[in-house]
């Protein structure tokens, strides 16, 4: 991987340095950039098992080298992009000669290139450490008890607790959901990117998660990433109710209606005891319960839960893609990339996430504090 890393580096640079439109000691120090970007991205990735032995010099090598891989991602797509409209450019240039200025195109995208990168960067920092925005789903559901009309579920997702997000982001994201005032909190996985001995400070507010039905947690990769059974006993002794291929009945005004919770979908590789088991969740469940919520971290869980007779599974680990242009690549590894979808019977809504994972950066996919409502579907 930093074999790969520092091509794309020496790509850049060659594509880039040699058209910029100044002085020879700005391409020197342009290329100086590069090979400290080169040093950084590494040091960054690897901070993690500095801040077990030292927690604070780790978290500053995190922020050193995740804006760096940030700034250099929107760099390495605007280079290809330019090499397109450049590639392009010389096609129209071999038709109709002389009716392009070729040499003033060069030097002014590669001038742009770099700035259109730091402002994306920008843009994208701002978007990822501010507090992530209400969005309201309603559900349309067949059938839906009179009872269950109107009934709410805030999910958060993907909050990835860690080097860069610390208590204060968390506790805004719990201000935010108690003020809703749901009946029913779903933590849909992807909630930490550390150990409990380095992050249990940090993942305290979550202990105020407050709603009418409590609040549910189901395990996302990055818990099994850090060790998943440290954590599912941290998070209830933070008040959190784990599913771990299992349901509850939950009875509100005078309906029912299921919840149910699975192991992450990748969960078996690291402890054959937890794999995730959406059917198995439904087991001892009444069969008079029609209305059947799934809290599955990861959307490619929906073909195992229609089978299973679920009406909505809830989900994450996408992050919409996080920043352009990885959106588009998000569909190679799941069915869903964002937003409610239907999949036969059964409802998927996936999360863009609550926080950010990797480099400080969101663009094109906000992060999002959810909240559901169950309504009647209207017939035809």
């Amino acid at each position: 991987m930093i074999l790969i890393g520092i091509l794309f580096h020496v790509y850049v640079g060659f594509r880039l340095i040699p058209d910029l439109p100044v002085g020879g000691t700005w391409h020197w120090l342009a290329a100086l950039y590069l090979v400290l970007s080169c040093l950084l991205i590494p040091l960054g990735m690897l901070a993690r098992s500095i801040t077990v032995t030292r927690p604070k010099l780790g978290d500053r090598l995190a922020w050193l080298g995740l804006m760096p891989m940030g700034f250099f991602s929107s760099l390495l797509v605007l280079t290809f992009v330019r090499d397109l409209l450049l590639a392009s450019l010389l096609t129209v240039d071999a038709i109709w000669p002389h009716t392009i200025a070729l040499a003033h195109w060069r030097t002014n995208s590669a001038a742009a290139v770099p700035l259109l990168a730091l402002l994306s960067t920008a843009v994208g920092f701002f978007n990822a450490r501010r507090r992530a925005r209400v969005v309201t789903i309603d559900v349309p559901i067949d059938d839906l008890p009179n009872a269950l009309d109107g009934f709410t579920i805030v999910q958060i997702s993907d909050i990835h607790v860690g080097p860069t997000i610390k208590g204060r982001y968390v506790d805004a994201i719990v201000d935010a959901v108690n003020r809703l005032k749901p009946d029913l909190i779903a933590v849909t996985g992807d909630v930490v990117d550390g150990s409990v001995e380095q992050l249990t400070e940090h993942t305290r507010p979550l202990s105020r998660l407050t709603a009418r039905h409590g609040a549910y947690l189901v395990t996302g990769n990055h818990e099994y990433y850090a060790g998943a059974d440290a954590w599912i006993a941290e998070f209830q002794r933070l008040g959190l109710r784990v599913l771990m291929n299992e349901h509850e009945v939950i009875d509100h005004n005078d309906a029912q209606l299921v919840i149910a919770g699975v192991t992450d979908y990748s969960a078996g590789h690291f402890d054959p005891a937890h794999r995730s088991d959406p059917a198995g969740a439904l087991l001892g469940a009444p069969s008079d319960v029609r209305i059947k919520v799934l809290l599955a971290h990861q959307p490619r869980t929906a073909d195992a839960a229609a089978d299973a007779g679920f009406t909505l599974q809830l989900s994450g680990h996408t992050h919409g893609g996080q920043f352009f242009p990885w959106n588009f690549f998000v569909r190679f590894q799941q069915p869903f990339t964002a937003g409610l979808a239907r999949l036969n019977g059964l409802w998927v809504y996936t999360s863009r996430g609550t926080g950010y994972w990797g480099p400080p950066k969101r663009l094109g996919a906000p992060s999002e504090i959810t909240r559901l409502r169950l309504i009647p579907a209207v017939p035809g």
